[in-house]
Formats: structure tokens, sequence, C-alpha cells
């Protein structure tokens, strides 16, 4: 569900119309909904009740201010892969206690700033990393807690590019490893083995792939506890799908995931703790274009749009599917077309559909890409010197700009230009 719906034939985001918006900053832009955000984070929380849990907000899927202190409100955990996503969770008001770093290319900066600005706990996935971050904590005269990211060797069944717990995938240490690997860290100086992390790819639409990772994990749990180590928290990432495609079957509830995890592992007394960020963004958010042209082509048509690959880039990375809506509520019985919905990149890839079957649309009309709110903004580029489009945030019937469009001087007065060119 989410709050973006026709009333009286217009698009509204929450109480206000997409098109007093796109008055007000111009296209293209982004508007997120304060009420679905808030929505989607309380279903996981209430899914996991009462296991003692904590809902970690998965920052790369959406990682504006705005959003992120919203999550924090709620209660949100957070759950970083950079330095800089670490110092904004700081900076949105989440406490170190409740930020998680994840990432396979930790820098001993980003670990110098985490364990000085406080952290939950590092998800380590690398014997390298695990011996990198005792030196550093050793030297800093500190003791951190970590998990180690295990491979479970499961196939998610997502796009190639999203799935990360096979054994060809770059993360984490393979599962039969485990317990030689957590061996050393207990015998390494400045680190606290405190539970284990799994996290197997994104966009899963099934929770068969979830029960076998989980399952590994509990016989994991079983055997490291044999050994002696004090296992007490599971880390179990994220990755559940959301319905970019309405016509196609819904992906597995929250509650449903939720009952898995009691089923799986919530006998073992662990506080558990999970990653979602597309669920609780993607659905929260729209990108809304402008119709710049209609050009007709030999044998096809193109609707010729404001915003670009580099605004939206999913559809070119991954053949992602976005559902696309007219602002403006087409007559009951509206004739389709199909049409091609291309941006004015320089690219042939700047292409979001093919062949869409869509009501007829002029120039100056409006059209919304459902479901943008993850990974949508946060994987924007100024590619063609196109400015980064602002992003809007609605809450009833309020709406605020929060992050602006920055004029052509911003971008271009970021460039220097070295002493032997001036003159």
């Amino acid at each position: 569900m989410d709050h973006f719906l026709y009333r009286n034939g217009a698009l509204h985001a929450e109480d206000v119309p997409v098109a007093e918006i796109a008055a007000a900053v111009g296209t293209p832009f982004y508007v997120y909904s304060t009420a679905t955000l808030t929505r989607h984070y309380r279903l996981f929380d209430e899914a996991l009740s009462p296991l003692d849990h904590l809902v970690c907000y998965a920052m790369k899927a959406n990682s504006n201010q705005a959003v992120l202190r919203l999550m924090a409100s709620l209660g949100a955990g957070v759950d970083v892969v950079s330095g800089g996503e670490y110092a904004r969770a700081i900076a949105a008001g989440f406490p170190g206690k409740r930020i998680v770093f994840s990432g396979v290319g930790k820098t001993v900066a980003e670990m110098e700033a985490a364990i000085a600005g406080g952290i939950r706990q590092f998800n380590l996935e690398s014997e390298p990393e695990m011996r990198r971050l005792s030196e550093v904590a050793t030297r800093m005269g500190r003791t951190v807690p970590v998990t180690v990211r295990v491979n479970p060797d499961v196939d998610a069944r997502t796009h190639e590019k999203i799935a990360t717990g096979k054994a060809e995938n770059k993360f984490g240490i393979p599962i039969a490893k485990a317990r030689e690997v957590y061996a050393e860290i207990a015998r390494l100086p400045g680190l606290e083995p405190v539970g284990i992390d799994v996290h197997i790819g994104s966009q899963l639409t099934d929770l068969a792939p979830y029960e076998q990772a989980f399952t590994k994990v509990a016989e994991l749990t079983h055997a490291l506890r044999a050994d002696g180590h004090d296992i007490r928290r599971l880390d179990l990432g994220g990755g559940l799908g959301i319905p970019y495609e309405r016509s196609n079957a819904a992906p597995p509830l929250p509650v449903e995931f939720g009952d898995l995890v009691k089923r799986t592992v919530g006998d073992l007394g662990c506080e558990i703790e999970i990653e979602p960020g597309r669920l609780i963004a993607g659905n929260a958010g729209i990108l809304v274009s402008e119709v710049i042209y209609v050009k007709e082509g030999d044998g096809r048509n193109f609707l010729i749009i404001d915003a670009a690959m580099n605004d939206l880039i999913r559809p070119a990375m991954y053949g992602a599917y976005h559902d696309i809506v007219p602002v403006v509520e087409p007559e009951a019985g509206a004739e389709m077309h199909p049409i091609d919905v291309v941006g004015p990149v320089c690219e042939s890839g700047d292409t979001f559909t093919k062949q869409r079957m869509l009501p007829e649309l002029h120039p100056g009309a409006l059209i919304a890409f459902r479901s943008a709110g993850a990974y949508g903004a946060v994987m924007a580029s100024e590619y063609n010197t196109r400015p980064l489009v602002p992003e809007v945030l609605v809450h009833e019937h309020q709406f605020a700009v929060i992050r602006a469009r920055p004029s052509f001087d911003e971008i271009i007065n970021r460039d220097t230009i070295p002493e032997w060119l001036k003159g």
C-alpha cells in the first residue's frame, strides 16, 4: 500500500495534489510520503514482536536527511555501508548504539570514525578486515562488538546484480569456514564476537531462500555456542521485494517474513536485527516528470520526457520495471497506445520502457514513475550536466523541499581551474 492515489481525477501525494508540487518546484522531482514510510517501518516492527529485535533501516535505499530523521524518530536502527553514510546517520540523530556498519571494503578511516563516534556492531566480511579492525580498535584502546557475515551459498532467485548470498558473490565468509574464523576472532584483541550476520540479496519475492539461509544460521548458532562463543545477536539482513508491477503476484508480506524468522531462529534466545530498505522506501516515493515531445518514429512512437537515466538509473542498469501513470487520471475506457518512454540524455540506454501501453499524452502533461523511493535519488548523477532533481517530503496536506535542485553556477563552480590554465 502507498499514499499516492487519484482524487477527483488528480494524483495526490497524501493530501497534496502532485501538480501543485510540480508548479512550485518544477520537474522532474522526487516526492516521498511520510505516511507510507512510517507504515512500512511499523509493519516490520510489529512483524517481529514479541521477539527482542531492532529494525535497522538500510540507508543505501534512500539516504535523505529528512527520511533518516523520520526513521530515527520512529525508533529504528540504521544499516550503513560507508563513512559518509555513518556521518549521515549521526547527523540525522541516530545514536551509535543503533548504527550497524556493513560493507566489504571498510577503510581504516571509516573504522576509526565509527569507533570514536559509537557503533552497535561491525558486520565483518573477510579475514583481512577483521585483522585490520583488531589493529585499529587495539590502537584506540577499545573493544568493539562484531558479527561475521556468513555466505550460506543460497540462490536468492533475484537479479544477478543484486544477489549476494551465493558462493561466487563477493560478500561474506563461506559458512563452512565460520567456526575457524570465529575461533580466530576470539583470539584477536579489540574484538568481541556477539552474533552472526547473513544477507542473501535484494528484491526477493519468495521466502524459500530465506528459510534455507536462516536454517543454516540456526545450525551455525548451535555449533558456535558449543565452541564457547556467546552468540546473542542475529543480523538477518533485508531484501524483501516490493511489487513494481502491480499486475504480478505480490511479494511476501512483512508479517509472513516475521513468522518465518520466529519459526527458524525464534527459539534461540537471540536479539534479531533486520535491515529492510527497499520495502520501507520503495513504494513511499514517486518520480514526477513532464512530457517534452511526442515523436513519431518509423514504426514506433516516443514519449520524450524531462527525466532521464541520470535521475532514475534502474531501468538502464537492471532493465527494471516501474509503473508509469499520468498525473491527470485518464477517463474510464481511455484508449491505450504502445509507446517508448525516453529521456533527453545522449545515450540509447536512456530508455525507461519500450512499447508501454499508455493513454494519449501531449507535451506539458505530467507523468509519475511509481515505486521510485528506493535506489532512485541515491543513485542519481549529474551526467550531461543535468542538475540533481529536487526531493520533496509530504506530510498530510504539507510538503517541503528536502533537497533543492542546484543551479548551473553551483555545479560549474565546484570545478577548479589550475593556475596554468588561467589568464
